[in-house]
């Protein structure tokens, strides 16, 4: 299964954020949408991500300052990112080898999409799902 069939069934809808927004506005967004991490762009370029971890950083760090600190200044600039045409068994491994959980989609540099280690394990679970399905119909068949 490749990555755009993933996108095509969730959606290509990105939650994105200025970096000149505090934290504080950061963390409102995730828990409005129920998200756990949210991209940042600049002139419909990625140019970073924030998620949970970061945020989680800066309180331990700095307790108080989720307010006056700018997303820009804590996001995580280094993108692990992939394409459309990725197989989801090469975005797992992708995503367990640098031990992130959101994994921004670029299509010719623009952001395509992001899928999250929970979007990689329903697939898996819908292609199980599917192969139990063909197997039964050709055990009952034979």
């Amino acid at each position: 299964m490749k990555i755009r069939q993933i996108l095509r069934s969730k959606g290509h809808d990105v939650v994105t954020i200025n970096a000149d927004r505090s934290a504080l506005d950061a963390v409102m967004l995730l828990v409005d949408r129920n998200i756990g991490g949210v991209m940042i762009v600049d002139a419909g370029r990625p140019v970073g991500i924030l998620t949970e971890r970061d945020i989680l950083r800066l309180t331990a760090q700095s307790p108080g300052e989720l307010g006056t600190v700018s997303v820009g200044s804590i996001m995580t600039r280094t993108l692990i990112t992939a394409t459309p045409e990725h197989d989801l068994n090469d975005a797992m491994s992708l995503m367990s080898r640098h031990k992130i959980r959101h994994l921004p989609i670029l299509d010719g540099g623009r952001l395509a999409g992001i899928v999250s280690i929970g979007d990689l394990v329903n697939a898996c679970l819908t292609l199980a799902e599917e192969e139990n399905v063909h197997l039964r119909e050709y055990i009952q068949g034979a």
